[in-house]
């Protein structure tokens, strides 16, 4: 049976970690892009500064290829079991190259204002998060220059988070079990030819 891999992309604070937490609520193994530059970060004895994240993201791309954060992701999805996995924080479609070797792939954009956004980002105050709106639209065209508008524009399905989050986890729930049905739906009749 091949591996059903929900590529996830949208543009900071737009709702991601919510998407991801309904994902593991409901099974879904998920495996998040951010963590491996959260990791080199950490690895590197920096602070977790929105610049210093950012910096780190940029050079290890640079240094070892537009894919390399794929890359990392993938040799952690080869060792699971889990027939669907979630990968959070797609941004490049040379990412979604690299995934496409592992399992079906199909692409969950979430899409929210900047304005939405910038206000979630500040209550959140996660290390890495803008402080002010000049952060802010910097990262977005960081975000941009990536090619995470590319993955946006491919996607097989969007979510549009303008409400609460209540809202939101209510769409993604029935969206992932959607996803889930026509998956089973097709593996089931793959077996089935194939016993025939």
């Amino acid at each position: 049976m091949a591996k059903l891999i929900i590529l996830l992309t949208g543009m900071p604070g737009s709702g991601k970690s919510i998407i991801a937490e309904v994902a593991r609520t409901m099974g879904i193994e998920v495996l998040s892009m951010g963590d491996v530059v959260r990791e080199e970060v950490s690895k590197r004895k920096l602070q977790p500064t929105p610049e210093n994240i950012l910096r780190i993201a940029i050079e290890l791309r640079k240094v070892h290829g537009l894919d390399i954060i794929a890359r990392r992701i993938a040799e952690k999805l080869a060792k699971i079991e889990a027939d669907v996995v979630l990968i959070d924080g797609v941004r490049g479609l040379y990412e979604v190259k690299v995934f496409e070797k592992y399992g079906k792939c199909i692409i969950l954009a979430i899409h929210s204002s900047p304005k939405t956004r910038y206000e979630r980002l500040k209550k959140r105050n996660r290390p890495g998060d803008p402080k002010t709106w000049d952060e802010f639209v910097n990262r977005d065209l960081t975000e941009l220059d990536l090619g995470i508008g590319n993955v946006i524009a491919l996607a097989d399905y969007v979510v549009v988070n303008e409400g609460s989050i209540e809202e939101l986890k209510h769409s993604v729930t029935a969206l992932f079990r959607e996803v889930l049905r026509k998956y089973e739906s097709t593996c089931r009749s793959r077996d089935k030819t194939n016993r025939e």
